[in-house]
């Protein structure tokens, strides 16, 4: 019999990548979305799609109300998808909405909630290459745009491990690196100004082969996931025996000169080679690298998935657009 499994913010991007992936492995997947249409996206994959807004409690009547086994919840706005600046959309969607979540949760019986953390609750201590445990304190910034984030997600956390302490429900808290995907947007919002996602500026770079330049220490080490890791994370959050806790989430970092080195490997044009240029001179990149031993230890994760690999993923789903007709494509975002 499949197991039945809500997965909210399904049509973000990594909701949508969980959702399909979580059906190809025979689960029975809800894919909730704040979207009022997904224009036959799901249906398309076995699955229904439920148009909830999290922030109000009485929506959640459309869904099923009973046998849910786990409950995905990767909703809730971000900094980077933020034009401007409304602290109110994160206490609304992170604090309140996932209140409604763990109470939705808590009514069906699931025995377990999966829920993305910020990366920046441990931003106190990068700038090192040693890693950054799965334990380690949480502490919210208290300035810059994901101040505000950060303080909500915290909040969410917590409420989560009083529903893990009060009713048992297992609780699956992934502490998200960068998760590395094809997006047909090549864009992100800093400090609420939109502005080109920097690996995407490199790749368009490369793809013409022009010259490249590398800032400040080329062996700083940064933190790489890549999507189908990730997944493998997921999917083994649902199948654990343990009764969960903080994960982290990533695969032991590569150094910036391995990242642009790969990067020119793999989309440079056969006749037109970009030419590395170091600039010492120049701003560090703020490294850091996450401790993945419990995630290892407790879930049984194997990362599989270098940074090259990734961008021979990446080179294939921009060829082939499989999520397009739910995200569009790039001249979409021009």
């Amino acid at each position: 019999m499949m197991k039945n499994v809500v997965v909210f913010g399904a049509t973000g991007h990594l909701g949508t990548h969980i959702a399909v992936h979580l059906r190809s492995l025979g689960y029975n997947v809800f894919a909730v979305g704040h979207r009022k249409d997904d224009n036959g996206f799901f249906a398309e994959r076995g699955m229904s799609y439920h148009s909830v807004d999290i922030a109000n409690a009485e929506h959640f009547s459309v869904l099923p109300q009973n046998d849910i086994y786990a409950v995905v919840h990767f909703a809730g706005a971000l900094p980077a998808s933020m034009k401007g600046y409304n602290a109110n959309l994160y206490v609304s969607s992170i604090i309140q909405g996932t209140l409604n979540v763990l109470e939705y949760t808590r009514k069906v019986g699931a025995d377990r909630i999966v829920f993305p953390q910020s990366l920046f609750d441990i931003s106190y201590l990068f700038g090192s290459k040693v890693p950054i445990p799965a334990d380690s304190l949480r502490k919210a910034p208290l300035e810059g745009d994901h101040a505000m984030y950060v303080i909500a997600k915290n909040a969410a956390v917590d409420m989560i491990n009083h529903y893990y302490e009060t009713y048992g429900i297992k609780r699956f808290i992934l502490r998200l690196s960068r998760v590395y995907m094809y997006d047909p947007n090549p864009y992100t919002y800093t400090d609420g100004i939109k502005t080109l996602v920097s690996d995407r500026f490199l790749i368009y770079k490369a793809m013409a082969g022009e010259d490249i330049e590398i800032w400040g220490d080329p062996h700083r080490l940064l933190e790489t996931c890549c999507v189908k890791d990730f997944l493998q994370i997921v999917e083994k959050s649902l199948t654990a025996s343990v009764d969960g806790g903080i994960y982290n989430i990533g695969s032991g970092g590569s150094t910036l000169d391995q990242r642009i080195r790969d990067i020119v490997d793999v989309f440079n044009p056969a006749d037109k080679k970009s030419n590395i240029i170091y600039r010492p001179e120049k701003k560090n990149s703020t490294q850091f690298v996450l401790d993945i031993r419990k995630t290892v230890d407790e879930l049984g994760y194997i990362p599989r998935y270098t940074w090259r690999e990734y961008l021979l993923d990446f080179k294939k789903e921009m060829e082939e657009q499989p999520f397009a007709k739910l995200w569009g494509y790039e001249k979409d975002f021009r």
